[in-house]
Order: structure tokens, then C-alpha cells, then sequence
């Protein structure tokens, strides 16, 4: 196979997937503003107001942690869902060392895999054909109502996602979640009068969709920008290999033929 036959299959898979990302990308620039920004906003200063107002915390003798890791089932993004799984092992170990109780329920396949092999027993869910098609308020809550009819009662965790920055960064983030127990067990929660405690639980049930949904959103729209960056560097990377190659074709192809003419006048020569 010579340079032109793999530029040419090179370009028959990555330029086009580079082109769709883009158009993905720029589509979902106006969306992202609005939506993220938004989400960012009521997430932050309105679902998880009262956990921060209340001060709630596990108390101490709590000892059932659950961690959520959130990635996709599609792969070709860089090291999105790596970072991903190196919190979460980190975060089993240092809590483990600490004596809680940790389970992880892992969104996306990915996740799944990369810590299947290690970290198998910690699971306690797993969701697949995430990432497949946008994210939407319906599959969080999917989610939510899985883990809530599961059985496990946790204290407290976290939702571990990748927070989207720009088109070329990310950063790995979490936010806090707790059980009902937990919420209606802090002492903090007397600046609130008179709360009932099917609110509550409707509250806490609600705000863990809506954290999952934040989580999904900004994990969504950073995997497509890594992916993008991912195709644009593989792109300039297959680019100088095939440079490289054909240069080294050219190179041996010319000695070939001035070996080639160097034998014909030698014959020659030595038939005169």
C-alpha cells in the first residue's frame, strides 16, 4: 500500500467524521450557551440551593457512599472517559482507606470497561446506549428512578462528570448528592419552617435527576468537542505520516531505478 492509497482511505474516514463533529459542534454552540448556562445556573443556585443553605452532611457515622460516574458508550475521544474512571478510582480508594462503604453505578459502557477488570465489585448499576443520541431530562430520570428502586440506601456521594470549558478543555467535576435520610436528618434544616416531608422527599428525588441531567448535558457536549480535537490531531498526525511515507517510497523507488541504470550501462559497457 502506497501513500496515496492511505491518504486516500484516511480520508474517507476521518475528514468526514471531522466535518460532522464540527457541524455538531457549531450547532450546538447556541443550544450549549443557553442550556449549559442556564442548567448551570439552576443547578447550581437552585437544585442544590437548600444542600447548600442547610449545610447538609452525612454525619460522621454515616458510612454508605455512592459515586456516579458519568461517560458514554462511544469511544475516538481522547481521554474523556479516563479521566473519568481515575477519579472514581481515586475516590474508592481514599474513602475505602476511610472506612466507607462505596458502590459506583457507572452511566455509559465505557466506564464499565475501564474498571470492570479492578474495580468489578464496587458496582452496584450500569446503564448502557448512553451517548448515542442527545441527552434528554427523560434518560436522567430513567436513571434517578433505577437507583431509587434498587434497594441500596446511601448517606451521601457524588456525581463525577466532565464539565465542559471550551472546545479544546474540559475538566473533570462533581457535585454532591444525598438520600432523604440524610436531608431530613440535618440539624440545619430548622431555617426552613414547616417542611413536609413528602416535599422533601419529592425534592430530593427531583434534584438528583436534575444534577444527573447537568451532569449528562455538560459530559454530552464535552465528549463531542474532545472528539473533534481528537480527529483534527489524528488528522495532522495520519498527514505527516503519510508525508513521511511517501517521501520513503519516492527515496527507494529512485534507487531502484538508478541501481537499475547503473546494471543496463555497465552491461553496456561491458559489451563494448
Amino acid at each position: 500500500m502506497n501513500g496515496r492509497e492511505m491518504k486516500l482511505i484516511w480520508l474517507r474516514f476521518a475528514a468526514p467524521l471531522e466535518m460532522i463533529l464540527i457541524g455538531i459542534i457549531q450547532r450546538c454552540f447556541p443550544m450549549t450557551d443557553l442550556l449549559l448556562g442556564t442548567l448551570k445556573n439552576l443547578t447550581t443556585f437552585s437544585f442544590v440551593a437548600l444542600y447548600e443553605k442547610a449545610e447538609i452532611k452525612a454525619p460522621e457515622d454515616k458510612k454508605k457512599h455512592l459515586l456516579i460516574g458519568v461517560s458514554s458508550d462511544r469511544g475516538l475521544c481522547g481521554a474523556i472517559h479516563t479521566s473519568i474512571a481515575k477519579t472514581l478510582k481515586n475516590e474508592i480508594t481514599n474513602l475505602s482507606n476511610a472506612g466507607k462503604e462505596v458502590m459506583v453505578v457507572g452511566v455509559g459502557d465505557k466506564i464499565r470497561g475501564l474498571l470492570q477488570r479492578t474495580h468489578s465489585n464496587y458496582f452496584l448499576l450500569t446503564f448502557k446506549e448512553v451517548g448515542r443520541r442527545p441527552p434528554s431530562f427523560g434518560d436522567a430520570s430513567a436513571i434517578a428512578l433505577e437507583l431509587l428502586n434498587s434497594g441500596y440506601e446511601f448517606d451521601e456521594g457524588s456525581v463525577i462528570y466532565n464539565r465542559f470549558k471550551s472546545v479544546i478543555s474540559y475538566k473533570t467535576d462533581e457535585k454532591p448528592i444525598f438520600s432523604f435520610e440524610t436531608v431530613a436528618g440535618s440539624e440545619s434544616l430548622s431555617i426552613y419552617d414547616d417542611i413536609d416531608a413528602d416535599v422533601l422527599r419529592n425534592y430530593q428525588e427531583f434534584t438528583l435527576a436534575n444534577i444527573l441531567y447537568y451532569s449528562l448535558k455538560e459530559s454530552t457536549t464535552s465528549e463531542q468537542s474532545a472528539r473533534m480535537t481528537a480527529m483534527d490531531n489524528a488528522s495532522k498526525n495520519a498527514s505527516e505520516m503519510i508525508d513521511k511515507l511517501t517521501l520513503t517510497f519516492n527515496r527507494t523507488r529512485q534507487a531502484v531505478i538508478t541501481k537499475e541504470l547503473i546494471e543496463i550501462i555497465s552491461g553496456a559497457a561491458a559489451l563494448d
